[in-house]
């Protein structure tokens, strides 16, 4: 678990601000919650780790007050950074909501400008959400309902990392929309909860159905339907393919 600072050591502008989410209890999540920030590096192209340390404020944001702070902010420029979040059991989805999902977005990036007591940061940052997803190893309780697979490509069968997928449906009799979501892991591999009732055929009908949906990125999806009771041992497939 990552020791937060107190917000009461800085209330110095943070060019960042992110609040943890979990998306399968539906509450903010501030505790067990590992921060890390990188900064990227134009000379070596590549992700430099930092030792910045976060701070959680009152509200569960996670900020980083004064980083970009320059004692001549003038002649630096904007550096580019990002911040991954890490959960037990848990993957972060880092689009923010109304975001086209990508598998290769891995943290949340945003330009660091630099700034002063005289020379106020040129950019306003607005707090935002960063869902956590139950993964695979998510320590459902005994008896959820739940079904396992992988997510491959349809041509060359190499497993598909970081594939967002999703199973959607409405409540019965009131109609309420529900949506269940999780991540495949580095082996493709994924565990979706399925709490909410599926398509029933007719009103007492015991078999129900869901229609799963696999995402790598934009254009390029796999589609899976799933008939429960009867389906809940296998081991599912969705390939993706190109739409």
């Amino acid at each position: 678990m990552t020791a937060f600072l107190p917000l009461a050591r800085s209330t110095l502008y943070s060019p960042v601000w992110l609040v943890p989410f979990d998306d399968h209890a539906r509450r903010v999540r501030t505790v067990g919650v590992e921060v890390r920030l990188e900064r990227f590096d134009d000379a070596d192209g590549r992700w430099l780790p930092l030792d910045d340390r976060a701070v959680r404020t009152p509200s569960g944001a996670v900020a980083f007050p004064g980083l970009g702070r320059r004692a001549e902010p003038w002649a630096a420029r904007p550096e580019r950074h990002r911040v991954r979040l890490a959960a037990a059991g848990y993957q972060p989805l880092y689009p923010a909501d109304g975001r086209p999902f990508s598998a290769d977005l891995v943290g949340v990036e945003f330009p660091v400008h630099p700034y002063d007591d005289t020379h106020p940061p040129s950019v306003e940052a607005v707090p935002r959400l960063v869902r956590l997803l139950p993964g695979v190893a998510f320590p459902h309780p005994p008896g959820a309902r739940t079904v396992r697979g992988a997510v491959r490509d349809a041509t060359t069968g190499a497993p598909v990392a970081n594939a967002l997928v999703e199973a959607r449906g409405r409540t019965s009799p009131d109609l309420v929309p529900w949506h269940e979501r999780t991540l495949s892991d580095a082996r493709g591999a994924f565990r979706l909860a399925l709490r909410w009732e599926g398509e029933r055929a007719a009103e007492h009908a015991l078999e129900e159905t869901f229609r799963l949906e696999a995402t790598e990125r934009p254009g390029r999806t796999g589609t899976l339907t799933v008939h429960l009771p009867q389906d809940a041992e296998r081991q599912h497939v969705i390939e993706i393919r190109e739409q």
